[in-house]
């Protein structure tokens, strides 16, 4: 054996070692405990998301390293499990039915955020992520064109909290406001998947109105998540960047695949309730990650004019839905 091979061999198994001697903390040891409190029978979006807050700004996240990459592909596991759940006819019908609002949301919230910006000061690459954000899905939509359009990390994050905040709130607000108007399941479906930002909290919201509106909401979401990629190839072009750098969102693919093999193949049919309630148990586990990522630090990240920014876009745009929603 070679000293290269020797030394890679010596590296393996002091870190194997380390894995075997490391203790877990008591951080961590509550940590776990938590997140599989999120896995059991009853529990809601609203309640994990609390719980994450909670546990992140009481007790710090022990896993802040790993955390994101580890919530990204939990929720779209879950965004794909849920596409078992969804027939191919009531996909097509709820995209179709969403396809001209989303258009007309998506462009009028880009222009107004631009103008909000402006009024208020902001930078404009900052103001642009925070209008990408309330128009397409979030923090997916500023994670997708920030590289695109070459935004420096302060700008990404002032971005990513003010939205994040917002998406916090929906959970809460949503599904009481809608009970209250007295909005059907397919009219707060497609009032969620338009007026909420990111997928997490339009699946989480809509899944405490029932099932039906969160089929109609996950389905309207994900037909308009996949405006980032126009999006963010016509703003590298804006921003003088050329092609830029694009992250595309490939498990959208996934979900229509899950939703043509539950109407198409009936050996799938047979297992899909079980993919389906692994999907609701994911979800709730995401969310709960995700109030876990979000610090005071990342929350209050912009100040106050671009979370006012990212606020009166997101009330005009919410009411805008809403009467068109209702009528």
């Amino acid at each position: 054996m070679d000293m290269e091979k020797a030394k890679t061999l010596f590296l393996k198994c002091r870190s194997i070692q380390y894995l075997l001697d490391r203790g877990l903390t008591i951080r961590e040891i509550l940590f776990w405990l938590t997140a599989m409190g999120c896995l059991l029978p009853g529990m809601t979006a609203p309640i994990a998301l609390s719980m994450g807050l909670l546990f992140a700004n009481l007790l710090g996240h022990p896993y802040t390293k790993t955390g994101s990459k580890a919530t990204d592909y939990l929720l779209q596991f879950a965004v794909v499990g849920l596409g078992f759940g969804i027939g191919a006819e009531q996909a097509f019908y709820a995209s179709k039915e969403g396809f001209s609002m989303t258009i007309i949301a998506i462009a009028c919230t880009l222009v107004l955020g631009l103008i909000l910006g402006k009024f208020l000061k902001i930078e404009q690459k900052t103001s642009f992520l925070v209008a990408v954000g309330t128009a397409i899905c979030g923090g997916s939509a500023i994670a997708a064109v920030s590289p695109a359009i070459k935004a420096r990390q302060h700008q990404t994050s002032m971005a990513l909290g003010a939205v994040f905040v917002l998406n916090s709130m929906a959970l809460f607000l949503f599904p009481p406001l809608g009970k209250f108007l007295g909005l059907s399941a397919e009219q707060f479906g497609t009032w969620c998947a338009i007026a909420i930002h990111d997928t997490s909290s339009v699946v989480g919201a809509a899944s405490q109105y029932g099932n039906e509106a969160l089929k109609i909401a996950t389905t309207v979401k994900l037909a308009r998540a996949l405006w980032i990629i126009p999006v963010a190839f016509l703003s590298a072009v804006a921003f003088g960047q050329g092609k830029g750098k694009i992250k595309v969102p490939y498990f959208i693919g996934l979900f229509i695949l899950a939703v043509l093999a539950n109407s198409y193949l009936p050996f799938v049919k047979l297992i899909a309730p079980f993919i389906d309630r692994l999907a609701h148990m994911a979800l709730c586990l995401s969310i709960f990650l995700i109030g876990c990522g979000l610090s005071r630090k990342l929350l209050f990240a912009g100040g106050l004019r671009v979370l006012g920014q990212a606020s009166i876009l997101w009330i005009i745009i919410a009411g805008l839905t809403l009467l068109v929603v209702a009528l």
